[in-house]
């Protein structure tokens, strides 16, 4: 069957609002059918990429991410970073982009990380007479970097289908996170003081140890995670379960945020999560495979080598795609669709898998701020109770900024591997 009726099928499919998880899987098993191929080994053989350590990492960093947004994490990094930068003008806003890096170093979820987060200072900005549209923007965007800077869910299922390495992806997206939170911080900048956006008082000394102390439980965190990683003391996944469990601590008996009898409902909450990623890899391992075993990968490999594009060329096409994608599919989905078809592509073009991790990365932050599928748009547009085009409104600026991001990262790849290069030599 030709790919693009196969394209087209799984477009339809989504197109009349099956979840992603039965298009791609329903959509396999019907191709596995209508070529006479056994079913028999196809259980197996899910099971078998489904028993990886580094996919364990996924529920570990879920339950981090629900127990630190509901326990209190966010109200004290919040606190910690506007003693720090919250007297300039637009402070509250600056405060967001500082408290939404340190978080998403703790979290690796940019849905949790723009939840926490807006939740308290999206109320504190409108009180302040801040526009409803710049907060809304501001936190969606600075939100996305939950999935940029490491830890990141995102990354670890783009390791798992691509075969790359953890470490090196999180070493990755370290510069492109810094360089996104900077430029959102000179925009701010620019525009509080356009717009004439008050000044925060002043707070005493006392009140500004009390406040870095009360953070240090949760700055913990990522020193943690990310030192017991690159210091080899543990792997990823041993990292994700002393995550869990710091977060767990510290939402009881330090922030207080979560009581014992929420712990049951919390952590349901984590497995529900968690329980819809794993069916959308199922699905798509399902559908990949086939990909494989039809030779759909090799005709694409064909179809780019007649055609003669070069890498720089395919990656610009392959961005457009991902950015359309983007507008109506969310983050795991695009990941799962678009790997298993360009990954043979990457490899004979000589694109490295680390460097386009980022790329992908990026283009999932700019997917979930996207208009009209945009998650965060649709999560801050809730819990603010403003319209959604308030949000969206707010959000385009950021979304050009990230877009130009976007392409310094593609064509100057050592932004991304100049630190894992570093740390770890060239790959040979």
């Amino acid at each position: 069957m030709s790919p693009f009726v196969v394209l087209g099928l799984l477009f339809l499919f989504l197109f009349l609002g099956f979840p992603i998880y039965l298009s791609l899987g329903f959509l396999a098993l019907l191709l596995f059918w209508h070529e006479g191929t056994p079913l028999v080994s196809l259980p197996q053989l899910l099971v078998d990429h489904l028993n990886s350590e580094t996919l364990l990492a996924v529920p570990l960093f879920v339950i981090a991410a629900t127990f630190m947004q509901r326990g209190g994490v966010a109200g004290a990094l919040i606190d910690c970073a506007q003693a720090w930068v919250g007297r300039a003008r637009g402070g509250l806003a600056l405060v967001c982009v500082v408290a939404c890096s340190i978080f998403a170093a703790i979290c690796g979820s940019s849905v949790a990380t723009a939840v926490a987060i807006g939740s308290i200072l999206i109320p504190a900005m409108v009180k302040r007479n801040y526009e409803a549209h710049f907060a809304l923007g501001t936190v969606a965007a600075a939100g996305t970097l939950g999935i940029l800077i490491p830890p990141s869910l995102a990354m670890i299922v783009y390791a798992v289908i691509a075969e790359e390495s953890v470490p090196r992806l999180f070493l990755a997206g370290v510069v492109p996170g810094l360089m996104q939170a900077l430029i959102f911080i000179i925009y701010i900048v620019f525009y509080a003081r356009w717009r004439g956006y008050p000044i925060e008082p002043a707070i005493g000394r006392d009140k500004f140890l009390a406040d870095n102390i009360r953070a240090l439980p949760a700055l913990s965190i990522p020193v943690i995670v990310l030192g017991g990683i690159y210091g080899g003391i543990m792997t990823v996944t041993e990292a994700a379960g002393v995550a869990a469990l710091v977060a767990i601590v510290q939402g009881l008996l330090i922030y207080r945020g979560v009581r014992a009898r929420d712990i049951v409902g919390t952590l349901s909450e984590s497995v529900k999560l968690t329980a819809s990623i794993v069916f959308i890899i199922i699905g798509a391992l399902a559908f990949g495979h086939w990909i494989t075993s039809a030779g759909v990968a090799d005709q694409l490999v064909k179809y780019v080598k007649e055609a003669e594009l070069q890498a720089w060329q395919f990656l610009l096409f392959i961005n457009v795609v991902m950015l359309i994608l983007g507008m109506f599919l969310e983050v795991f989905a695009i990941i799962l669709i678009v790997m298993p078809l360009i990954l043979p592509i990457l490899k004979a073009l000589d694109i490295n898998l680390v460097h386009f991790g980022i790329i992908l990365t990026i283009n999932m932050e700019i997917a979930l701020i996207s208009p009209p599928i945009g998650l965060n748009l649709f999560v801050l547009s809730s819990i603010s109770k403003q319209p959604l085009g308030t949000a969206v409104r707010g959000v385009l600026p950021f979304l050009l900024l990230m877009l130009a991001l976007l392409f310094f990262v593609t064509y100057v790849p050592i932004i991304s591997l100049w630190l894992p290069d570093l740390v770890y030599g060239a790959p040979k």
